[in-house]
């Protein structure tokens, strides 16, 4: 487990996570798909939100409205979305893309199909 720092593009949201940052989710949802997400999943417990606070953040849900997409008021950028795994963890999904030094091209890729989920 390593711990990562991350944010939207103005720097008004920032978080951190500890997590494996091993293969990736790269979903063709429409949604995911249009933002280019690359996609990693922590435990609830394992991600802090260590700036932005209410009025920083919007909610945005569509589809089963199950994931709660976060993003920021001033720039757009979603930094991260919360919601739970199939057996009821509740989860961090995190944008990879917005993590502080990631080296996208060395990170393994796993497709997912969520445009036929």
């Amino acid at each position: 487990m390593m711990k990562y720092e991350g944010g939207c593009h103005c720097g008004k949201v920032r978080f951190e996570v500890e997590m494996d940052l091993g293969p990736v989710l790269e979903c063709n949802c429409s949604h995911c798909a249009k933002k280019g997400f690359l996609l990693a999943f922590a435990p609830a417990e394992a991600f802090t939100q260590t700036s932005g606070g209410p009025g920083d953040t919007r909610e945005y849900l569509f589809n089963t409205h199950k994931i709660h997409h976060q993003f920021c008021t001033t720039c757009g950028t979603e930094p991260f979305s919360r919601g739970e795994a199939p057996n009821g963890v509740k989860m961090a999904a995190i944008n990879v893309r917005c993590i502080d030094g990631v080296d996208l091209d060395a990170l393994k890729r796993q497709p997912y199909n969520g445009a036929g989920a």
